[in-house]
């Protein structure tokens, strides 16, 4: 098969990705944090280095691991949210962001403003703080989007957000492993990302990245093998946010996963963006085929539609004629699709990752010119 659906997971993973899960399995079956036997100091150990190696490539504070991306970042906005607060973020949010949005509205009374693009597709800062209110607290941006693949000028928002004095949060879903993610230059407060994609580490963590001392409060509440005597959660970073048995076997390979990422070389991250660009210049040139986002977008996803064609029906065309893996639909993203006018009838997603060939690009794009006459 050719796997071209990488925002949503990569399939490929290093072997020493592979190696530290089975040596983990193996070797470090045991609570972190939870005891002081030898298992457990060393899983405890383990998972102490796991944090320095995210803080190494975010230059974040402190580390929260949670159950994925999207736990993480309800944590972030659960734990921050202000009764009948406002918040500001865009219309290229995923799910998981709007959806706890819409829950807080519910709950606490706060609104949300979500920013659109401008002609070219990028969301403009001054735009952002155009939508700033006296009851903001909050941004939250998406850095690349996971439908256009629209990387957002999050550290021209950072500034904004820093002179008005607002937390920030930023999705870096699509972007850790691809793009410069350094918190300080950035200027945000949070990081959230999942380690399964760009970094082609595993499934089943997720990575909450802290900068400096923000008012959070835990989203979760049970066990963190600290202060046990108290009915109180702790609300100590990262104790206080990590409730019950953590996947100790996911997070010690996030070691791994880093450390393959650092080595990496050049020429693979510039094979990777000459096939994401050509992939996009080849799509371009065939009749009826439209492609979502021109500017200032990650190469490496490509998202389009042909011409009465539901995106769904070719998703199958591609998966049963030509073996090959794409995401069709809504991406999770909805008020993207509406400002797109895709609400209807979805997308077609080929997203590549550091793996893919450019024989497999330009199979691909003989298949969607087969498929578009």
């Amino acid at each position: 098969m050719i796997y071209f659906d990488n925002a949503a997971t990569t399939f490929y993973k290093p072997d020493c990705v592979i190696k530290s899960c089975e040596y983990a399995l193996k070797n470090l079956c045991a609570n972190a944090g939870r005891g002081s036997h030898s298992r457990a100091v060393k899983a405890a150990s383990m998972v102490y280095r796991a944090r320095k190696a995210v803080e190494s490539i975010t230059a974040c504070d402190d580390v929260i691991f949670t159950l994925n991306c999207t736990d993480a970042l309800n944590a972030v906005l659960f734990g921050t949210a202000r009764r009948g607060g406002h918040v500001v973020t865009t219309i290229y949010e995923h799910n998981s962001v709007l959806r706890p949005l819409n829950e807080l509205g519910k709950r606490m009374g706060v609104k949300f403003t979500a920013v659109k693009p401008n002609s070219h597709g990028i969301i403009d800062p001054n735009d952002i703080e155009r939508a700033i209110r006296p009851d903001t607290y909050m941004i939250v941006v998406n850095h690349a989007s996971n439908v256009t693949g629209a990387v957002a000028p999050v550290t021209r928002i950072g500034g904004i957000a820093n002179r008005h004095g607002l937390l920030y949060l930023v999705d870096g879903a699509q972007s850790v492993g691809y793009l410069d993610t350094d918190m300080r230059e950035i200027g945000c407060d949070f990081l959230c990302f999942s380690p399964h994609k760009g970094l082609h580490g595993v499934q089943g963590v997720g990575c909450l990245c802290v900068r400096g001392t923000p008012d959070i409060k835990p989203f979760r509440f049970g066990g963190t093998g600290s202060a046990s005597h108290a009915l109180e959660q702790p609300d100590d970073i990262p104790d206080g946010f990590e409730c019950g048995t953590m996947p100790v076997q996911n997070i010690y390979s996030l070691i791994a996963a880093v450390t393959h990422y650092k080595r990496m070389s050049q020429a693979t991250k510039r094979n990777l963006a000459a096939c994401g660009d050509l992939l996009r210049a080849e799509l371009s040139e065939i009749r009826g085929i439209k492609i979502y986002g021109k500017y200032n977008v990650l190469p490496n996803i490509v998202t389009f539609n042909i011409d009465g064609m539901n995106a769904a029906t070719v998703g199958d065309i591609l998966n049963d004629q030509y073996d090959i893996a794409v995401r069709c639909g809504l991406h999770c993203a909805p008020l993207c699709h509406k400002f797109l006018g895709t609400l209807g009838v979805g997308a077609v997603r080929a997203s590549l990752s550091y793996n893919n060939t450019r024989d497999e690009v330009e199979f691909f794009v003989k298949a969607i010119k087969e498929i578009a006459k």
